[in-house]
């Protein structure tokens, strides 16, 4: 048996410029923060396809955008609600023109928007496909940062 070695494609869209999508993307991103910290489950499960999966923190996998906004109403009117955080997106990467995956990470906050966790408590990857000129989440997996110690 002889080993053939491949080179790893760089998957990278370059051929549109993508100043507008970043803008659409960094808005989503912005409208889940807002979402979240104002108990807005509608506005948090909007930017979802309808087949939308998305993977909690805790490991959870929910299929389906009525199921996401239930999960989102329930969570945002419990054990959420007094919860507060700030995204920040750290990468935006175009796989295609139409697809892209987005990094954010999360920091809990005061209601106020004060910072409490200086590192951030959880990141996000985001898969994005634009369908009939809109952005949309077709996917997110979220996972807890551990504290260093």
């Amino acid at each position: 048996m002889s080993a053939t070695t491949f080179e790893a494609p760089t998957v990278n869209d370059t051929t549109v410029d993508h100043a507008t999508d970043i803008a659409a993307i960094e808005q989503i991103i912005r409208d889940t923060e807002t979402a979240y910290n104002t108990n807005d489950a509608e506005l948090l499960t909007s930017p979802f396809t309808a087949n939308a999966a998305v993977v909690n923190a805790v490991g959870m996998l929910m299929t389906g955008r009525d199921t996401l906004l239930e999960a989102n109403r329930a969570g945002l009117a419990g054990f959420l609600k007094n919860q507060y955080a700030r995204y920040d997106v750290q990468d935006i990467t175009f796989l295609r023109p139409d697809v892209a995956i987005a990094h954010k990470v999360a920091r809990a906050t005061t209601a106020e928007g004060e910072l409490i966790d200086k590192d951030p408590a959880m990141i996000a990857l985001y898969v994005l496909v634009k369908e009939n000129g809109k952005w949309w989440t077709a996917a997110r997996q979220n996972t807890l940062v551990p504290k260093a110690e």
